[in-house]
């Protein structure tokens, strides 16, 4: 009987455990789709601002900062026949290895749309949002023909 009754609380602490996880789980996820959101939101005010169009920029190379994950990120973008060529990070120096590694996969989105006006990367919304602002601010300063 002891035995059973062991078993019985071991049962009840895994089902506990597993809605647990569950629940913050869902957690994550809404924060998630909210930062997201938000991000959309701030990058659509900042192309808007910026009067960025997709293209037809004034060739040059051109700096931005915004905030990411962990702090500022700067960005180099390198306009040439009007066009996005080029994004480089200058620094990320307070961002978090992991997040900005994923975050980098906005940069040809960047220039496959020859915009700002992309998706953030999930998983590392915060500091692909910083990557995109950063570009539309350099975009700003780059202006269009």
């Amino acid at each position: 009987m002891k035995k059973f009754m062991i078993r019985i609380v071991n049962v009840c602490m895994i089902v506990a455990a597993l809605f647990g996880y569950n629940h913050v789980t869902l957690a994550h996820e809404k924060i998630d789709a909210e930062a997201k959101a938000e991000a959309d939101r701030q990058s659509a005010e900042i192309a808007a601002e910026a009067g960025v169009n997709g293209g037809n920029y004034t060739d040059g190379t051109y700096q931005g900062t915004a905030t990411g994950f962990g702090g500022d990120i700067t960005v180099e973008v390198t306009i040439a026949d009007s066009k996005i060529t080029d994004v480089e990070i200058l620094s990320a120096e307070k961002e978090d290895s992991a997040y900005l590694t994923m975050a980098k996969d906005i940069i040809p989105e960047i220039i496959d749309a020859q915009s700002a006006d992309v998706d953030t990367i999930s998983g590392a919304t915060f500091s692909s949002t910083g990557i995109k602002n950063a570009t539309a601010q350099a975009l700003e300063k780059g202006g269009t023909n």
